[in-house]
């Protein structure tokens, strides 16, 4: 028991020594919040034990050090006066008064029964002024960038939009403006598909590749229509070019195998070289498995038939009329089918040929059905296209 106490004392010392020497650390390296950090950690339980009493020290010492730090930079950027630094004013302010809440719940602190002075301000007043002052900035900023019809600039200003929005909700109309940008910053692509192949697509597969509510897309600038609009002004076209369609004819290809093996029928007698019973201890005659040879003549037939599909996926820009980027695809569908039958004992198959024994001919599928069945791997390869491009 006694030998179980020291051990514990002893490793609640080591990383008593461990986690004094890290905030050390920090202090020594302008780390401070790590230093609050880890010294809240260690003042969360039992602070008042005398044992604490550096923990709380270099809190302090970490607290001052840091406020005097950030205090003196706000100063600065005060100083230069530049409307650009509102925001990070505003962000600054934030952290004094973040850091203030980390230690509120932990006072009062005393160390040899003196209470250590925490120095507390209200900076309320600051930091609504700076968050007002950042906000008006942001926006005058956003609305400038909004003015210019760019895209790109349409784009930037949502996002300075949206910071405004986090910072200060429902400022002024900026969630309306918020709309505006999305909309003037989206691209609008409208798609199609080009048949050079020679042969009729199906239908079903061409609404397939160009239903996009089935890509499970989420692109917040860019727009895909397959059907064009009046009112949109469409930036891109991408042209979903079908160029060569292979079919091979119709096979089945055919195999014959004989199998053979041995397998158990029944018992016989052991017998010895001279012929004679092998008993054994009781005088029981043993008896072992009586082995026969059977044998088949395995006939398969197979039933092949592919398809292979290639082209290619071309952006256009729609304003200069100029190809933008290709990207090649291609897909193959292969349909094969199995059926076999057996003359002879079937147990001398292997258990993988089996199955094909209940099989029976079927019909080959259509060109079109073939065709069609590699749409699931045609809009696999058009989804990463369209999901890995990006436009601009």
């Amino acid at each position: 028991m006694i030998r179980t106490l020291l051990s514990a004392l002893l490793i609640a010392c080591i990383l008593s020594c461990s986690t004094s020497k890290q905030i050390e650390k920090s202090l020594s390296t302008g780390n401070y919040d790590q230093a609050i950090y880890n010294a809240i950690s260690k003042l969360r339980t039992n602070k008042d034990k005398k044992g604490k009493a550096d923990f709380i020290a270099m809190l302090q010492e970490a607290y001052n050090k840091a406020n005097e730090r950030d205090l003196t930079d706000i100063n600065f950027l005060k100083k230069d006066n530049n409307p650009e630094n509102y925001l990070h004013i505003y962000d600054m302010y934030l952290v004094l008064k973040n850091r203030q809440e980390l230690i509120k719940p932990l006072l009062p602190l005393a160390i040899n029964g003196k209470t250590v002075q925490f120095n507390m301000v209200d900076y309320s007043n600051d930091i609504i002024k700076f968050k007002n002052d950042a906000s008006l900035q942001i926006y005058n900023n956003a609305l400038a960038l909004l003015k210019s019809k760019n895209k790109l600039d349409s784009r930037q200003a949502f996002q300075m939009f949206k910071d405004i929005e986090d910072i200060n909700p429902n400022y002024k109309d900026v969630r309306s403006l918020l709309d505006v940008a999305h909309t003037q910053g989206i691209d609008f692509v409208l798609v199609d598909m080009v048949n050079d192949t020679r042969k009729v697509i199906p239908t079903r597969l061409q609404d397939d590749l160009l239903n996009f509510s089935t890509y499970g897309l989420n692109n917040l600038w860019t727009v895909y229509h397959n059907t064009a609009v009046k009112e949109v002004r469409y930036d891109y076209n991408m042209r979903f070019n079908l160029r060569e369609i292979n079919l091979s004819p119709e096979q089945i290809k055919e195999r014959q195998i004989i199998k053979e093996k041995q397998i158990a029928d029944g018992k016989k007698d052991l017998l010895d070289s001279k012929g004679n019973k092998v008993k054994d201890s009781l005088g029981a005659t043993i008896q072992v498995d009586k082995l026969i040879t059977i044998r088949c003549q395995y006939e398969e037939n197979t039933q092949f038939k592919s398809v292979q599909v290639t082209g290619n996926v071309e952006y256009v820009n729609l304003n200069t009329k100029q190809l933008v980027d290709a990207f090649p695809i291609s897909s193959e569908y292969v349909f094969q089918h199995i059926f076999a039958s057996v003359r002879g004992d079937d147990r001398a198959l292997e258990t993988t040929l089996l199955p094909y024994l209940k099989n029976r001919r079927v019909p080959f599928p259509t060109e079109e059905q073939m065709i069609y069945d590699t749409g699931e791997d045609l809009k696999a390869q058009l989804k990463k296209i369209i999901s890995s491009y990006v436009l601009n």
